[in-house]
């Protein structure tokens, strides 16, 4: 599972007293340590999808702290930030490119944005990103 191979390169990360890595990572394995409490009240289990969304949120997070820092010039903070978004990036599947969401969009009957977003949160949750595929939606 996801979330072990994520604890493991922590417990790396502490070793190698590497502390970016492992600020990062202590991030991402709480959030998915709260998910995973949810999905416990509901009888669920923490699959990898939810990891998955777990660091693409902390990614996103990750991008509008480096765009704050970069409005005020804080290179030192950028240049640590965008390290750990690389590194986190590492950790995602391939995402599906405009393209292969298209073609996928136009398989579909149903074209109403509902339909199109539920069919790509429920097959392709963590392999591509949602607010694309809703703006690759609002064109067609």
């Amino acid at each position: 599972m996801l979330l072990d191979t994520l604890k493991k390169e922590n417990m790396i990360a502490l070793k190698e007293k590497d502390q970016n890595k492992r600020g990062i990572l202590s991030i991402v394995i709480n959030k998915c340590m709260l998910v995973g409490i949810e999905k416990k009240t509901k009888g669920e289990e923490l699959i990898d999808a939810d990891v998955l969304q777990q660091i693409n949120k902390t990614i996103k997070e990750l991008d509008e702290e480096i765009r704050g820092f970069q409005e005020v010039n804080r290179i030192e903070k950028v240049e640590e930030l965008s390290y750990q978004r690389n590194y986190l990036s590492a950790f995602l599947p391939t995402q599906l490119t405009e393209e292969e969401i298209r073609n996928e969009i136009n398989k579909l009957e149903d074209k109403t944005m509902p339909s199109i977003m539920k069919h790509f949160k429920a097959n392709f949750n963590g392999l591509c990103d949602m607010k694309l595929v809703g703006e690759i939606a609002k064109k067609l």
